[in-house]
């Protein structure tokens, strides 16, 4: 499997990365397939240069995006651009337990029933209890 992912490089104390194209068993400064970009943390603000149409080209392909590899590409638009990420990068860098709109409007849509579960439960029992009581045309035969 292909993963697009950062790769060290850059003196001691002053990181910079690439953006590469590496096989998922491939060390993180290891062999790489191909370039797509840079990445630099250390200037404010962060420098980012990448290959749009490459990074499409192997997100199209298959390979999948490390964490902050993905932060990157959404903050440049490029996820956009790929159909298979199209829908999973809204939702992909969404916190836990905070909803979303799409979240939202279905629960507005959503019909509230009008009995709580202890009150389906109730019946049925209700049901059962009148069903094992013999009626009174039974008794007479």
């Amino acid at each position: 499997m292909l993963r697009i992912r950062l790769s060290r490089v850059g003196k001691k104390g002053h990181p910079s990365y690439r953006i590469v194209v590496a096989d998922v068993a491939a060390p993180r400064d290891g062999a790489f397939l191909e370039w797509i970009g840079n990445y630099d943390p250390m200037v404010d603000p962060p420098l980012i240069n990448i290959k749009e149409d490459r990074a499409t080209h192997w997100l199209n392909l298959g390979a999948q995006p490390s964490d902050p590899v993905l932060r990157i590409l959404d903050k440049n638009g490029i996820l956009e651009r790929s159909p298979r990420f199209r829908t999973a990068a809204s939702t992909a860098l969404v916190e836990p337990g905070v909803r979303t709109a799409p979240e939202i409007a279905r629960e507005e849509l959503e019909p509230e029933s009008s009995t709580s579960d202890l009150e389906l439960e109730a019946s049925v029992e209700e049901g059962l209890a009148h069903e094992s009581e013999p009626s009174a045309s039974e008794e007479d035969f």
